[in-house]
């Protein structure tokens, strides 16, 4: 039987490079998603609130792309309201 895994821990083993450019690209979009996704894998509504404010907010999507890049670039993953 296959192992299973869980969506952002695949995105998460990605490169760090590739990670950096689609944080880059599409980074607004992508963080509030990423929380999405995590707050069904963990249930955490914290995670849940931030990452549908970070998606479908106008300032909120510029603030979190901007720690996500940081974040993501100092230590190698999304840190801040991540769970």
């Amino acid at each position: 039987m296959a192992k299973k895994t869980s969506l952002t821990k695949t995105y998460d083993e990605l490169p760090l490079l590739l990670r950096i450019i689609i944080q880059i690209v599409g980074g607004v979009v992508v963080g509030g998603i990423y929380r999405i996704v995590r707050y069904f894998e963990t249930s955490n509504i914290v995670t849940l609130v931030v990452g549908l404010l970070v998606t479908f907010t106008g300032i909120g999507n510029v603030i979190a792309w901007i720690v996500d890049l940081v974040t993501l670039i100092i230590s190698g993953k999304y840190t801040v309201l991540v769970d």
